[in-house]
C-alpha cells in the first residue's frame, strides 16, 4: 500500500492533479484527499482549484457536477461503475412528462441527479440549503425531484406544498426507527443526527436533521461526548479523525452504500496513469445543467 500511494503522489504531482475525496469513501482513500467533503462542497473545489486534473473519489453523479462546474478541467471517476441508485431511479423523459403533468410549476431538483434530469430543472439542491432553495422560488407549490425523504422533509419546514417524485436512498433507508431507538435506549445521552435522506420517522426521531456537512458543525459546537450518526456508516471515520476526543456510534450498521466503496487506491493510481475513465457530458446539456446548479450557487 504504501508504495502505491507513494506513486499516486507522484503521478498527482506530474500531471497537476487534485484528489477530491467524498465522506463516505474507505479510510484508505480519505489518506491520499487533498480535500474531503459533501458532494457539492467538493465540486465548488474542484471549480476554483487550479490543477488540470480532477480525480474525484465518490459517484458518478457527483463527478458529473464537477465536470459542469468545471467544464475546461478533466474529471476522471477512478471506478466508472460507482453510480447512485437515486439518481437512477429518474430519467429526463420522465421529468418532462411530470412538467406536462403540473405546467407552470417550478422544479427543484436534488444534487443526487444525472446531469441530463439537472437540464430539465429549474433550480438544483442540496440536503443542506433545500429548504432555503425551495423557499426562494415564493411559489405554493413545486415539483422535487427524486427524493421523497427530502422532499417530505422540506414540505414539513416550509409549508409548501410539494409534488415529490418517489426517489429514494436504499442506503438510507435501511436505517429503521426500531433500530435507532434500540441504540438511543442504549445511549441515553447521546445527540442523534439523522441525514435528511432517511425515512421520515426516523428523521422525526432526530435532535438534529443535516447534511454530512452539517454534522460536522453539529459536533463543533456541542459539548456532548457521544454521538449517533444517521447515515452511510463511513462517515464515522472522517467524524472519529476530525473529533478525536468523541465518540459515533453508527445508527444502523446495515446503512452501507457499496457503490461508495468502490473506489480502491489501485482504481485512482490506474486513473492517474491514464486519465481514464473521463466524464464528458454534451455541451447543451452541461449549460443548462449549470444554470440550475449556478441558480443554486447564488441563492446560497
Amino acid at each position: 500500500m504504501r508504495n502505491i500511494i507513494k506513486d499516486i503522489y507522484r503521478l498527482k504531482k506530474q500531471k497537476n492533479a487534485v484528489i477530491l475525496v467524498h465522506n463516505y469513501q474507505p479510510e484508505d482513500i480519505h489518506k491520499i484527499a487533498d480535500y474531503a467533503g459533501d458532494s457539492l462542497g467538493l465540486s465548488v473545489k474542484a471549480s476554483t482549484t487550479k490543477a488540470e486534473v480532477i480525480i474525484f473519489c465518490g459517484v458518478d453523479f457527483m463527478a458529473e457536477t464537477a465536470k459542469i462546474l468545471s467544464p475546461d478541467k478533466k474529471v476522471i471517476l477512478p471506478e466508472s461503475g460507482a453510480t447512485c441508485p437515486m439518481a437512477e431511479m429518474i430519467t429526463a423523459a420522465q421529468l418532462k412528462a411530470l412538467k406536462e403533468k403540473h405546467p407552470g410549476i417550478p422544479v427543484v431538483t436534488y444534487v443526487n441527479s444525472t446531469a441530463e434530469v439537472k437540464a430539465e430543472s429549474d433550480i438544483c439542491c442540496t440536503s443542506s440549503n433545500a429548504v432555503k432553495v425551495v423557499k426562494s422560488l415564493e411559489a405554493p407549490k413545486v415539483i422535487f425531484t427524486p427524493d421523497r425523504n427530502l422532499a417530505d422533509y422540506v414540505q414539513k419546514q416550509t409549508g409548501i406544498e410539494i409534488i415529490k417524485w418517489n426517489g429514494f436512498c436504499p442506503t438510507h433507508e435501511r436505517i429503521k426507527k426500531d433500530t435507532v431507538m434500540a441504540i438511543k435506549e442504549k445511549y441515553p445521552s447521546a445527540i442523534f443526527m439523522a441525514h435528511p435522506e432517511c425515512r421520515p420517522e426516523v428523521v422525526k426521531l432526530a435532535d438534529y436533521a443535516v447534511s454530512t456537512g452539517g454534522m460536522f458543525g453539529v459536533v463543533s459546537k456541542s459539548k456532548h461526548k457521544t454521538f449517533i450518526v444517521g447515515t452511510e456508516i463511513g462517515m464515522l471515520y472522517p467524524l472519529s479523525r476530525e473529533f478525536p476526543g468523541k465518540e459515533f456510534i453508527s445508527a444502523d450498521s446495515r446503512a452501507v452504500c457499496k457503490n461508495m466503496k468502490k473506489n480502491t487506491l489501485k482504481k485512482v493510481l490506474s486513473s492517474l496513469k491514464s486519465l481514464e475513465p473521463a466524464i464528458e457530458i454534451e455541451s447543451r446539456v452541461a449549460k443548462r445543467a449549470r444554470r440550475a446548479l449556478q441558480r443554486m450557487v447564488e441563492v446560497s
